[in-house]
Protein backbone atom coordinates (compact mmCIF):
# COMPACT_ATOMS: atom_id res chain seq x y z
CA UNK A 1 0.00 0.00 0.00
CA UNK A 2 1.36 3.54 -0.87
CA UNK A 3 0.93 6.79 0.53
CA UNK A 4 -1.60 7.58 -2.29
CA UNK A 5 -4.13 5.10 -1.31
CA UNK A 6 -3.41 6.29 2.43
CA UNK A 7 -3.89 9.94 1.76
CA UNK A 8 -7.18 8.67 -0.60
CA UNK A 9 -8.44 6.84 2.09
CA UNK A 10 -8.13 9.85 5.14
CA UNK A 11 -9.76 11.91 2.71
CA UNK A 12 -12.48 9.64 2.19
CA UNK A 13 -12.76 9.53 6.38
CA UNK A 14 -12.79 12.97 6.63
CA UNK A 15 -15.18 13.63 4.56
CA UNK A 16 -17.51 10.73 6.27
CA UNK A 17 -16.95 13.05 9.67
CA UNK A 18 -18.06 16.01 7.33
CA UNK A 19 -21.02 18.02 8.92
CA UNK A 20 -22.15 18.42 5.07
CA UNK A 21 -21.59 14.73 4.18
CA UNK A 22 -23.59 13.48 7.61
CA UNK A 23 -26.56 15.73 6.71
CA UNK A 24 -27.07 14.32 2.93
CA UNK A 25 -28.15 11.42 2.58
CA UNK A 26 -27.38 10.61 -0.77
CA UNK A 27 -23.02 11.81 -0.65
CA UNK A 28 -23.41 9.16 2.50
CA UNK A 29 -24.81 6.71 0.42
CA UNK A 30 -22.46 7.04 -1.76
CA UNK A 31 -19.30 6.22 0.77
CA UNK A 32 -20.92 3.78 2.46
CA UNK A 33 -20.81 -0.24 1.47
CA UNK A 34 -24.45 -1.80 0.56
CA UNK A 35 -23.49 -4.35 3.51
CA UNK A 36 -21.87 -1.69 5.45
CA UNK A 37 -22.10 -2.18 9.29
CA UNK A 38 -21.09 -0.05 12.93
CA UNK A 39 -20.74 -1.03 16.37
CA UNK A 40 -20.87 2.82 17.70
CA UNK A 41 -19.45 4.19 20.63
CA UNK A 42 -22.92 4.05 22.22
CA UNK A 43 -22.51 -0.07 21.88
CA UNK A 44 -25.59 -0.09 19.43
CA UNK A 45 -24.96 -1.87 15.82
CA UNK A 46 -26.05 0.05 12.83
CA UNK A 47 -26.30 -0.80 9.07
CA UNK A 48 -26.47 1.43 5.98
CA UNK A 49 -29.74 1.75 6.10
CA UNK A 50 -29.93 2.96 9.71
CA UNK A 51 -27.23 5.84 9.25
CA UNK A 52 -29.71 6.60 6.01
CA UNK A 53 -32.89 6.54 7.41
CA UNK A 54 -32.62 8.08 10.59
CA UNK A 55 -28.89 9.59 10.26
CA UNK A 56 -25.71 9.78 12.07
CA UNK A 57 -24.70 11.94 14.75
CA UNK A 58 -24.06 15.24 13.55
CA UNK A 59 -21.14 16.58 16.01
CA UNK A 60 -17.73 18.46 14.98
CA UNK A 61 -15.19 16.16 14.93
CA UNK A 62 -11.43 15.78 13.43
CA UNK A 63 -9.34 13.63 12.88
CA UNK A 64 -5.75 12.20 14.10
CA UNK A 65 -2.77 9.89 14.05
CA UNK A 66 -4.45 8.00 11.05
CA UNK A 67 -2.94 4.70 9.76
CA UNK A 68 -3.66 2.33 7.29
CA UNK A 69 -2.79 -1.74 8.02
CA UNK A 70 -3.58 -3.99 4.54
CA UNK A 71 -5.71 -6.88 5.02
CA UNK A 72 -5.65 -7.99 0.91
CA UNK A 73 -5.38 -6.41 -2.11
CA UNK A 74 -8.64 -4.45 -2.10
CA UNK A 75 -9.31 -4.72 1.42
CA UNK A 76 -8.24 -1.93 4.06
CA UNK A 77 -7.80 -1.54 8.57
CA UNK A 78 -7.76 2.07 8.97
CA UNK A 79 -7.15 3.55 12.42
CA UNK A 80 -7.21 6.68 13.83
CA UNK A 81 -8.01 9.33 16.92
CA UNK A 82 -11.26 10.99 16.75
CA UNK A 83 -11.71 14.61 18.61
CA UNK A 84 -15.45 15.06 19.14
CA UNK A 85 -15.36 18.76 19.90
CA UNK A 86 -19.30 18.90 20.31
CA UNK A 87 -19.53 16.06 22.97
CA UNK A 88 -16.29 17.11 24.09
CA UNK A 89 -14.72 13.73 24.11
CA UNK A 90 -12.00 11.33 22.37
CA UNK A 91 -12.62 7.98 20.44
CA UNK A 92 -10.57 5.62 18.90
CA UNK A 93 -11.99 3.90 15.71
CA UNK A 94 -11.27 1.61 13.56
CA UNK A 95 -12.69 1.50 9.98
CA UNK A 96 -12.38 -1.35 6.90
CA UNK A 97 -12.71 -0.29 3.65
CA UNK A 98 -13.51 -2.43 0.61
CA UNK A 99 -12.23 -1.58 -3.00
CA UNK A 100 -15.99 -2.39 -5.04
CA UNK A 101 -17.19 -1.05 -7.90
CA UNK A 102 -14.46 0.71 -9.11
CA UNK A 103 -13.99 2.98 -5.88
CA UNK A 104 -13.08 2.54 -2.14
CA UNK A 105 -16.54 2.45 0.39
CA UNK A 106 -16.71 2.14 3.68
CA UNK A 107 -17.49 -1.47 4.53
CA UNK A 108 -17.61 -1.70 8.52
CA UNK A 109 -16.45 0.67 11.26
CA UNK A 110 -16.19 0.94 15.36
CA UNK A 111 -15.56 3.90 17.44
CA UNK A 112 -14.75 3.41 21.04
CA UNK A 113 -14.64 6.28 23.90
CA UNK A 114 -11.31 6.45 25.19
CA UNK A 115 -8.78 8.91 27.91
CA UNK A 116 -5.91 8.68 24.98
CA UNK A 117 -4.89 12.46 23.96
CA UNK A 118 -3.93 13.36 20.97
CA UNK A 119 0.04 13.59 21.93
CA UNK A 120 -0.46 9.69 23.30
CA UNK A 121 -0.14 7.01 21.24
CA UNK A 122 -1.88 4.10 20.79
Amino acid sequence: MNDNLKQHLKDLEESHIALNIRNDPDKLANILADDFMEIGSSGYIYDKKDCLEFGVVLTEMSLHNYEIHPLAKDVVLATYLIVDKTRERNTLRSSIWKYIDGKWQLYFHQGTITQLQITDTY
